[in-house]
Protein backbone atom coordinates (compact mmCIF):
# COMPACT_ATOMS: atom_id res chain seq x y z
CA UNK A 1 0.00 0.00 0.00
CA UNK A 2 1.18 3.45 -0.82
CA UNK A 3 1.45 6.03 2.15
CA UNK A 4 -0.20 9.02 2.28
CA UNK A 5 2.98 10.89 1.46
CA UNK A 6 3.55 8.64 -2.20
CA UNK A 7 0.03 9.60 -2.94
CA UNK A 8 0.46 13.52 -2.48
CA UNK A 9 4.09 13.68 -4.55
CA UNK A 10 1.74 11.42 -6.92
CA UNK A 11 -0.85 14.04 -7.06
CA UNK A 12 1.27 17.03 -7.63
CA UNK A 13 3.28 15.58 -10.11
CA UNK A 14 -0.07 14.84 -11.84
CA UNK A 15 -1.28 18.25 -11.44
CA UNK A 16 2.15 19.93 -12.91
CA UNK A 17 2.06 17.82 -15.48
CA UNK A 18 -1.30 18.95 -16.91
CA UNK A 19 -1.14 19.68 -20.33
CA UNK A 20 -2.97 22.72 -21.24
CA UNK A 21 -3.24 22.65 -25.17
CA UNK A 22 -6.05 24.51 -26.03
CA UNK A 23 -6.39 28.56 -27.28
CA UNK A 24 -6.88 31.05 -26.39
CA UNK A 25 -3.79 30.71 -23.71
CA UNK A 26 -5.06 33.61 -21.72
CA UNK A 27 -8.22 31.92 -20.56
CA UNK A 28 -6.11 28.46 -19.14
CA UNK A 29 -3.29 30.61 -17.82
CA UNK A 30 -5.44 31.06 -14.57
CA UNK A 31 -6.04 27.63 -14.17
CA UNK A 32 -2.38 26.56 -14.33
CA UNK A 33 -1.78 29.85 -12.05
CA UNK A 34 -4.62 28.64 -9.10
CA UNK A 35 -3.55 24.66 -9.56
CA UNK A 36 0.01 25.44 -9.03
CA UNK A 37 -0.73 27.67 -6.10
CA UNK A 38 0.07 24.02 -3.78
CA UNK A 39 -2.59 23.03 -0.91
CA UNK A 40 -2.79 19.92 1.46
CA UNK A 41 -4.91 18.51 -1.51
CA UNK A 42 -6.86 16.45 0.61
CA UNK A 43 -9.58 15.24 -0.74
CA UNK A 44 -7.31 13.71 -4.41
CA UNK A 45 -5.48 11.85 -1.15
CA UNK A 46 -8.83 10.72 0.39
CA UNK A 47 -9.74 9.52 -3.09
CA UNK A 48 -6.46 7.19 -3.79
CA UNK A 49 -6.45 6.29 0.13
CA UNK A 50 -9.92 4.74 0.09
CA UNK A 51 -9.56 3.22 -3.18
CA UNK A 52 -5.74 1.75 -1.82
CA UNK A 53 -7.79 -0.06 0.80
CA UNK A 54 -8.89 -2.84 -1.74
CA UNK A 55 -6.42 -2.10 -4.94
CA UNK A 56 -2.95 -1.65 -5.17
CA UNK A 57 -2.97 0.44 -8.51
CA UNK A 58 -4.15 3.73 -7.02
CA UNK A 59 -2.36 5.74 -10.17
CA UNK A 60 -5.13 4.35 -12.24
CA UNK A 61 -7.93 7.01 -10.19
CA UNK A 62 -5.55 9.84 -10.66
CA UNK A 63 -8.01 11.61 -13.38
CA UNK A 64 -10.65 11.35 -11.06
CA UNK A 65 -8.23 12.66 -7.92
CA UNK A 66 -7.44 15.46 -10.09
CA UNK A 67 -11.08 16.03 -11.16
CA UNK A 68 -12.13 16.74 -7.29
CA UNK A 69 -8.89 18.80 -7.12
CA UNK A 70 -9.96 20.78 -9.92
CA UNK A 71 -13.69 21.65 -8.76
CA UNK A 72 -11.98 22.02 -5.80
CA UNK A 73 -9.88 24.85 -6.57
CA UNK A 74 -12.66 26.00 -8.45
CA UNK A 75 -14.99 26.83 -5.62
CA UNK A 76 -12.09 28.60 -4.12
CA UNK A 77 -11.37 30.96 -7.27
CA UNK A 78 -15.12 31.79 -7.22
CA UNK A 79 -15.12 31.95 -3.39
CA UNK A 80 -12.60 34.75 -3.74
CA UNK A 81 -14.03 36.85 -6.52
CA UNK A 82 -17.65 36.48 -3.86
CA UNK A 83 -15.20 38.03 -1.15
CA UNK A 84 -13.50 39.97 -2.62
CA UNK A 85 -10.11 37.99 -1.69
CA UNK A 86 -7.51 39.53 -2.57
CA UNK A 87 -5.08 36.73 -1.55
CA UNK A 88 -4.62 33.17 -1.77
CA UNK A 89 -2.16 31.20 0.13
CA UNK A 90 0.64 33.67 0.01
CA UNK A 91 -0.36 34.97 -3.79
CA UNK A 92 -2.87 37.43 -5.64
CA UNK A 93 -6.35 35.64 -5.83
CA UNK A 94 -7.48 35.51 -10.01
CA UNK A 95 -9.58 38.45 -9.90
CA UNK A 96 -6.47 40.67 -8.33
CA UNK A 97 -3.72 39.09 -10.69
CA UNK A 98 -6.19 39.41 -13.65
CA UNK A 99 -9.88 40.68 -13.42
CA UNK A 100 -13.61 39.64 -12.12
CA UNK A 101 -14.74 38.78 -15.50
CA UNK A 102 -11.71 36.48 -16.31
CA UNK A 103 -12.14 34.96 -12.91
CA UNK A 104 -15.73 33.82 -14.24
CA UNK A 105 -14.40 33.13 -17.11
CA UNK A 106 -11.64 30.58 -16.41
CA UNK A 107 -13.73 28.91 -12.88
CA UNK A 108 -16.47 27.76 -15.16
CA UNK A 109 -14.04 25.94 -17.60
CA UNK A 110 -12.27 24.76 -14.73
CA UNK A 111 -15.57 23.59 -13.66
CA UNK A 112 -15.78 21.90 -16.97
CA UNK A 113 -12.41 20.40 -16.52
CA UNK A 114 -13.60 19.09 -13.26
CA UNK A 115 -16.25 16.99 -14.83
CA UNK A 116 -14.14 16.05 -17.81
CA UNK A 117 -11.98 14.63 -15.07
CA UNK A 118 -14.23 12.95 -12.93
CA UNK A 119 -16.15 11.02 -15.96
CA UNK A 120 -13.18 9.87 -17.28
CA UNK A 121 -13.69 6.19 -16.30
CA UNK A 122 -14.63 2.78 -17.44
CA UNK A 123 -18.77 3.04 -18.89
CA UNK A 124 -19.85 0.63 -16.00
CA UNK A 125 -18.18 2.93 -13.46
CA UNK A 126 -19.15 6.19 -14.72
CA UNK A 127 -22.69 6.19 -14.03
CA UNK A 128 -22.29 5.69 -10.29
CA UNK A 129 -19.01 8.18 -10.14
CA UNK A 130 -20.75 10.94 -11.79
CA UNK A 131 -24.32 10.46 -9.72
CA UNK A 132 -22.56 11.25 -6.67
CA UNK A 133 -20.46 14.03 -8.25
CA UNK A 134 -23.39 15.68 -9.68
CA UNK A 135 -25.42 15.49 -6.50
CA UNK A 136 -22.09 16.79 -4.50
CA UNK A 137 -21.46 19.95 -6.49
CA UNK A 138 -25.25 20.86 -5.91
CA UNK A 139 -24.73 20.46 -2.32
CA UNK A 140 -21.42 22.52 -2.25
CA UNK A 141 -23.31 25.26 -3.98
CA UNK A 142 -26.01 24.87 -1.92
CA UNK A 143 -23.98 25.41 1.01
CA UNK A 144 -22.28 28.54 -0.06
CA UNK A 145 -25.45 29.94 -0.67
CA UNK A 146 -26.21 29.60 2.86
CA UNK A 147 -23.02 30.80 4.03
CA UNK A 148 -23.78 33.85 1.83
CA UNK A 149 -27.32 34.34 3.57
CA UNK A 150 -25.95 33.58 6.89
CA UNK A 151 -23.87 37.30 6.53
CA UNK A 152 -27.20 39.40 6.80
CA UNK A 153 -28.95 37.32 9.69
CA UNK A 154 -28.45 37.27 13.23
CA UNK A 155 -30.64 34.65 14.37
CA UNK A 156 -28.45 31.46 12.74
CA UNK A 157 -28.45 28.29 15.17
CA UNK A 158 -25.88 25.88 15.61
CA UNK A 159 -28.09 23.23 13.55
CA UNK A 160 -28.85 25.18 10.75
CA UNK A 161 -24.39 26.28 11.00
CA UNK A 162 -23.92 22.56 11.26
CA UNK A 163 -25.89 22.16 7.72
CA UNK A 164 -24.08 24.77 5.98
CA UNK A 165 -20.60 23.08 6.34
CA UNK A 166 -21.37 19.81 5.68
CA UNK A 167 -22.71 21.00 2.46
CA UNK A 168 -19.82 23.22 1.83
CA UNK A 169 -17.24 21.34 3.05
CA UNK A 170 -17.65 17.83 4.37
CA UNK A 171 -19.60 16.34 1.45
CA UNK A 172 -16.80 17.43 -1.19
CA UNK A 173 -14.73 14.77 1.08
CA UNK A 174 -16.91 12.52 1.36
CA UNK A 175 -17.60 12.42 -2.43
CA UNK A 176 -13.42 12.03 -2.79
CA UNK A 177 -13.71 9.12 0.01
CA UNK A 178 -16.98 7.71 -1.82
CA UNK A 179 -15.31 7.86 -5.92
CA UNK A 180 -12.68 5.76 -4.82
CA UNK A 181 -14.35 2.95 -3.84
CA UNK A 182 -16.47 2.78 -6.56
CA UNK A 183 -13.44 2.60 -8.87
CA UNK A 184 -12.24 -0.05 -6.91
CA UNK A 185 -15.49 -2.10 -6.70
CA UNK A 186 -16.45 -1.80 -2.96
CA UNK A 187 -19.49 -2.76 -1.63
CA UNK A 188 -22.61 -0.91 -1.39
CA UNK A 189 -22.56 -1.14 2.31
CA UNK A 190 -18.70 -0.09 2.24
CA UNK A 191 -19.77 2.75 -0.08
CA UNK A 192 -22.20 4.56 2.67
CA UNK A 193 -19.79 3.90 5.41
CA UNK A 194 -16.62 5.33 3.66
CA UNK A 195 -19.28 8.78 2.76
CA UNK A 196 -20.89 8.59 6.01
CA UNK A 197 -16.73 8.44 7.53
CA UNK A 198 -15.94 11.35 5.42
CA UNK A 199 -19.08 13.36 6.44
CA UNK A 200 -18.03 13.18 9.67
CA UNK A 201 -14.43 13.99 9.18
CA UNK A 202 -15.44 16.84 7.28
CA UNK A 203 -17.46 18.47 10.46
CA UNK A 204 -14.40 18.14 12.79
CA UNK A 205 -12.32 19.21 9.64
CA UNK A 206 -14.25 22.43 9.52
CA UNK A 207 -14.43 23.18 13.47
CA UNK A 208 -10.93 22.42 13.84
CA UNK A 209 -10.49 25.59 10.94
CA UNK A 210 -12.92 27.84 12.92
CA UNK A 211 -11.14 26.96 16.20
CA UNK A 212 -7.49 27.60 14.67
CA UNK A 213 -8.93 30.93 13.46
CA UNK A 214 -9.44 31.65 16.78
CA UNK A 215 -6.57 30.03 18.80
CA UNK A 216 -4.23 28.83 16.17
CA UNK A 217 -0.37 30.07 16.52
CA UNK A 218 -0.32 32.43 13.51
CA UNK A 219 3.43 31.47 12.64
CA UNK A 220 2.13 27.82 12.51
CA UNK A 221 -1.58 28.76 10.69
CA UNK A 222 -0.09 30.54 8.18
CA UNK A 223 -1.72 33.66 8.81
CA UNK A 224 -3.26 36.10 11.22
CA UNK A 225 -5.58 34.38 13.38
CA UNK A 226 -8.85 36.54 14.44
CA UNK A 227 -10.52 36.88 10.47
CA UNK A 228 -13.69 35.01 11.82
CA UNK A 229 -13.64 37.73 14.74
CA UNK A 230 -12.71 40.84 12.56
CA UNK A 231 -15.70 39.95 9.61
CA UNK A 232 -18.11 38.86 12.22
CA UNK A 233 -18.17 35.73 10.66
CA UNK A 234 -21.53 33.16 11.59
CA UNK A 235 -19.19 30.40 13.01
CA UNK A 236 -19.38 27.50 15.56
CA UNK A 237 -17.96 30.20 18.21
CA UNK A 238 -19.50 32.62 17.45
CA UNK A 239 -22.98 31.18 17.12
CA UNK A 240 -22.75 29.05 20.40
CA UNK A 241 -20.87 32.32 21.80
CA UNK A 242 -24.12 34.65 21.68
CA UNK A 243 -26.36 31.51 22.58
CA UNK A 244 -24.78 30.84 25.68
CA UNK A 245 -23.89 34.43 26.93
CA UNK A 246 -25.59 35.89 29.77
CA UNK A 247 -27.29 39.19 29.24
CA UNK A 248 -23.97 41.65 29.92
CA UNK A 249 -21.44 38.80 27.32
CA UNK A 250 -24.50 39.69 24.82
CA UNK A 251 -24.26 43.74 25.15
CA UNK A 252 -20.24 43.33 24.52
CA UNK A 253 -20.36 40.68 21.66
CA UNK A 254 -23.33 42.55 20.34
CA UNK A 255 -21.42 45.80 21.00
CA UNK A 256 -18.34 44.31 18.93
CA UNK A 257 -20.58 42.74 16.24
CA UNK A 258 -22.19 45.92 15.68
CA UNK A 259 -18.95 48.25 15.59
CA UNK A 260 -18.31 49.92 12.26
CA UNK A 261 -14.96 50.91 13.63
CA UNK A 262 -12.72 49.36 15.30
CA UNK A 263 -9.21 48.64 16.18
CA UNK A 264 -8.30 44.87 14.83
CA UNK A 265 -6.27 43.84 17.57
CA UNK A 266 -8.44 45.04 20.32
CA UNK A 267 -11.70 43.31 18.97
CA UNK A 268 -9.99 39.51 18.25
CA UNK A 269 -8.52 40.54 21.94
CA UNK A 270 -12.15 41.34 23.46
CA UNK A 271 -14.42 38.64 21.61
CA UNK A 272 -11.66 35.77 22.75
CA UNK A 273 -11.60 36.55 26.23
CA UNK A 274 -15.41 36.30 26.09
CA UNK A 275 -14.83 33.34 24.12
CA UNK A 276 -12.77 31.80 27.09
CA UNK A 277 -15.51 32.98 29.93
CA UNK A 278 -18.21 31.49 28.47
CA UNK A 279 -16.42 28.21 27.30
CA UNK A 280 -16.46 27.84 23.87
CA UNK A 281 -12.83 26.32 23.04
CA UNK A 282 -14.02 23.60 25.30
CA UNK A 283 -17.34 23.07 23.70
CA UNK A 284 -15.62 23.54 19.96
CA UNK A 285 -13.00 21.18 21.45
CA UNK A 286 -16.00 18.37 22.42
CA UNK A 287 -17.81 18.87 19.19
CA UNK A 288 -14.42 18.46 16.91
CA UNK A 289 -13.98 14.72 18.47
CA UNK A 290 -17.44 13.93 18.45
CA UNK A 291 -17.57 14.49 14.97
CA UNK A 292 -13.99 12.46 14.49
CA UNK A 293 -15.11 9.50 16.51
CA UNK A 294 -18.21 8.85 14.55
CA UNK A 295 -15.96 8.94 11.24
CA UNK A 296 -14.23 6.35 13.34
CA UNK A 297 -17.14 4.62 13.98
CA UNK A 298 -18.64 4.46 10.02
CA UNK A 299 -14.53 3.69 9.03
CA UNK A 300 -14.82 0.36 11.60
CA UNK A 301 -17.50 -0.73 9.67
CA UNK A 302 -15.86 -0.48 6.19
CA UNK A 303 -15.17 -4.50 5.97
CA UNK A 304 -11.47 -4.49 4.45
CA UNK A 305 -8.75 -6.37 7.05
CA UNK A 306 -7.99 -4.05 9.72
CA UNK A 307 -4.43 -3.33 8.91
CA UNK A 308 -5.65 -1.80 5.22
CA UNK A 309 -7.10 1.11 7.35
CA UNK A 310 -4.11 1.92 8.97
CA UNK A 311 -2.82 4.80 6.53
CA UNK A 312 -6.10 6.16 5.92
CA UNK A 313 -6.52 6.29 9.49
CA UNK A 314 -3.65 7.85 10.34
CA UNK A 315 -4.06 10.83 7.77
CA UNK A 316 -7.87 11.45 9.02
CA UNK A 317 -6.40 11.92 12.20
CA UNK A 318 -3.23 14.18 11.22
CA UNK A 319 -6.63 16.36 8.91
CA UNK A 320 -8.77 16.44 12.11
CA UNK A 321 -5.65 17.51 14.75
CA UNK A 322 -4.16 19.78 12.36
CA UNK A 323 -2.29 23.36 13.60
CA UNK A 324 -2.50 24.79 10.09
Amino acid sequence: MKTSEELLKKVNEALENLVYDRQPHTLYDPIRYVLSLGGKRIRPVLMLLAYNLYREDPERIMPQAIGVETYHNFTLLHDDLMDHADMRRGHETVHKKWNANQAILSGDTMLLQAFDRVGDCEADKMKDVMDVFIVTTYEVGEGQQFDVEFETRDDVTEAEYIEMIRLKTSVLLACALKIGGIMAGASADDLLNLYKAGEQIGLAFQLQDDLLDVYGDPKVFGKNIGGDITSNKKTYMLINAINRANPTQREQLTRWIEAKTFDREEKVAAVTKLYNEIGIRQLCEERINYYFEQGCQYLDRVQVPEERKTILRQYIEQMVNRQS
